[in-house]
């Protein structure tokens, strides 16, 4: 199993213009299928005006979870060029989407695969690349009066807090190193309210 991926850190932009068409590209560190949904809906929210948002992403350690949409484009001409800079440029947890805003002068498919696919380059070189150690995911769900003691452990566990939710039931999704897992969990055994989920290795 890789100890190391290559991502991008938050969010880029890249511009592309070809006969009138302009083709923004945007890509994001993205986890999910359900965070990409999240994501595509509230950019075809914020371009409610362009004619088409084609998008690829590609999610796992492994790479093996990915998917190209042409979004109304003629077949392979838009998804699957985006999908290879993904490919490119060696990501994973990534998600580009490239908006297009019609020109009035068709392009023909070679010019679209050109199109989308320099929209999608621009985008990734724009942002920045990070190489991501690989990490054990969890959600935690206790009781109020247990979440000082559990915080203190998870602080010393150097576990990184990606979401929490302080109420009468607490939250907590983090994420921690594979080799400091097993000690962790150890330290978390005696906590009778704590309910603990794996989310995945990623």
């Amino acid at each position: 199993m890789p100890t190391t991926y290559k991502t991008l850190k938050g969010t880029s932009e890249g511009q592309y213009k070809e006969k009138g068409s302009k083709f923004i590209g945007i890509a994001i560190n993205c986890e999910d299928e359900e965070e990409a949904k999240q994501l595509l809906a509230k950019w075809k929210n914020d371009h409610h005006q362009a004619r088409h948002l084609c998008y690829a992403y590609r999610f796992g350690i492994n790479k093996d979870v990915y998917r190209a949409n042409d979004d109304g484009e003629p077949s392979n001409s838009a998804g699957a060029p985006i999908l290879g800079q993904i490919q490119s440029f060696d990501l994973t947890n990534v998600l580009i989407g490239v908006v297009r805003y019609y020109g009035g002068t068709k392009l023909g498919v070679g010019g679209l695969i050109n199109a989308y696919r320099t929209a999608a380059k621009e985008a990734v070189e724009n942002g920045r690349i990070i190489e991501e150690v690989v990490k054990d995911r969890f959600e935690l769900f206790f009781s109020y009066q247990d979440m000082a003691l559990i915080m203190d452990v998870v602080k010393d566990s150097d576990a990184f807090i990606n979401k929490q939710i302080f109420e009468n039931d607490c939250y907590l999704k983090i994420a921690i190193k594979i080799e400091s897992t097993e000690l962790l969990l150890s330290k978390l055994e005696s906590f009778d309210s704590l309910k603990i989920e794996k989310i995945g290795t990623f």
